[in-house]
């Protein structure tokens, strides 16, 4: 009887320490979990993001840059550099690898955290400096796709030069899907060791 009620208070113990983890120490408040600048967090996130409607994942950008500009900080701003890779709805690149790179070194320790960091970084920098290479994406002046008028080549000239702009398209897609999957594999790596 003994030993069941010391482990009863052991459990009780550790899911009391749990649970106040995630106190802020206000009364009545917890930390919001977009708040950490946490490693695991950052990559839950991000995989949740991958998942939901492109709908919802808009929605969490419209939360996520009111809660930065209400209560900056890094959290916040590295789960909007996340949620950039996967929405237009999250920022402009230039202003969130601006907050990025104004995060203070020691908020940054986790060695995983900077490899995601460098990897998120180039990405987005890539992702800035690309041309539009889809006709029908929408342009930030009057919210419509743009449409690019279909007419057959006239000649095999014409044939070529339509062909060599789709091979750059090709091109840059092979790349883009290349720098994910080397993406993939840093985080598999840094993931793995631990």
């Amino acid at each position: 009887m003994l030993k069941a009620s010391l482990a009863l208070s052991l459990l009780l113990l550790a899911g009391c320490a749990g649970f106040s983890n995630s106190w802020n120490g206000n009364p009545g408040a917890y930390s919001e979990p977009y708040a950490q600048a946490d490693f695991d967090e950052l990559l839950a996130f991000g995989a949740t993001m991958a998942k939901i409607p492109p709908s919802s994942r808009a929605e969490t950008c419209r939360t996520l840059l009111k809660r930065q500009q209400e209560a900056p900080g890094a959290g916040f701003q590295l789960h909007l550099m996340v949620g950039r890779l996967l929405s237009d709805s999250c920022g402009d690149i230039p202003k969130i690898l601006d907050g990025v790179n104004a995060i203070p070194a020691q908020n940054l320790t986790d060695v995983r955290l900077q490899k995601l960091l460098a990897i998120d970084t180039e990405t987005l920098r890539r992702i800035n400096s690309l041309p539009v290479i889809l006709s029908n994406c929408p342009t930030k002046k009057t919210g419509s796709p743009k449409r690019k008028q279909k007419s057959a080549p006239t000649s095999p000239a014409d044939e070529k030069e339509t062909a060599v702009p789709k091979d750059d398209e090709n091109r840059l897609l092979r790349e883009k899907l290349e720098a994910i999957r080397t993406m993939e594999k840093h985080l598999d790596e840094s993931g793995g060791g631990n």
